[in-house]
């Protein structure tokens, strides 16, 4: 699809406001932090769903329920106030890869970010830089398996100094971050500016942005991501990542 600039522009503009609403909602991991009103239970019940958005969309929001309910519906109050005999309830949950070892080792981490470093917005506010929220992406990471963790969970938390388009935790901070007056982005992390996020980059938001001429790089990595940056930002420079409805849309529901 051959469009100048400004063509394209006029065309993402349409996808992105036709599929920003909150229908969008429902059959989303989204959905999940949306069933909750406490910032830290939006901000915690958003990470983990995000954390195990791969696979069949229905299957992940049952999970993520699923995770939710483990946590008596107050994931907040669960992280801080766990004791090590309450994680037995965890035993047996599984989504994909991602076991109960990785989950109760999540809940601990968690409770360390949240008792030791000011919270998981702390961390993306003081880490980011003028530019760009990946090297916050890098620091959690490094932060977050601080504790003695089982090898295995490394692999649940991406990096994008080691290459990876970082896609589940880019959504999660479009989430925290951005606010569209929609309903369903929640802009709660208001500390952070929406200019700087990068769009989460997977394979139909891949494809779509390569037929588009957004990126032209052939794998979906980091490298790709900072393309796909530059390439969105030069179309809105204070809400790049609106575009990422338009991708999704595009490749999910028009399979374009």
């Amino acid at each position: 699809m051959k469009l100048n600039k400004a063509e394209l522009k006029e065309f993402l503009d349409e996808k992105a406001n036709r599929y920003n609403n909150s229908n969008f909602i429902e059959l989303d991991p989204i959905s999940i932090p949306h069933s909750f009103s406490k910032k830290e239970d939006i901000e915690i019940s958003g990470f983990l769903a995000a954390t195990i958005s791969w696979g069949n969309r229905k299957m992940i929001v049952k999970n993520a329920k699923r995770m939710m309910e483990l946590l008596g519906n107050s994931p907040y109050d669960f992280i801080l106030n766990h004791k090590d005999n309450h994680l037995e309830i965890l035993d047996g949950f599984a989504h994909r890869t991602f076991n109960s070892d990785d989950f109760i080792y999540f809940i601990k981490a968690l409770q360390y970010i949240y008792k030791k470093k000011n919270g998981l917005e702390d961390i993306f506010n003081k880490y980011g830089t003028k530019y760009s929220l990946q090297p916050a992406i890098h620091q959690l990471k490094n932060i977050f398996f601080e504790l003695p963790h089982p090898a295995r969970t490394v692999k649940h938390l991406s990096d994008p100094y080691k290459g990876s388009a970082a896609k589940k935790i880019n959504m999660y901070l479009r989430w925290m971050v951005r606010k569209d007056n929609r309903g369903v982005d929640f802009g709660i992390w208001d500390s952070i500016s929406p200019s700087i996020l990068s769009c989460p980059l997977d394979v139909h938001s891949g494809n779509v942005a390569r037929k588009l001429g957004l990126i032209t790089r052939n794998q979906n990595d980091s490298k790709a991501v900072f393309e796909l940056d530059i390439n969105l930002r030069e179309m809105d420079k204070d809400d790049p990542v609106k575009y990422d409805f338009a991708l999704f849309g595009l490749g999910v529901f028009e399979g374009f």
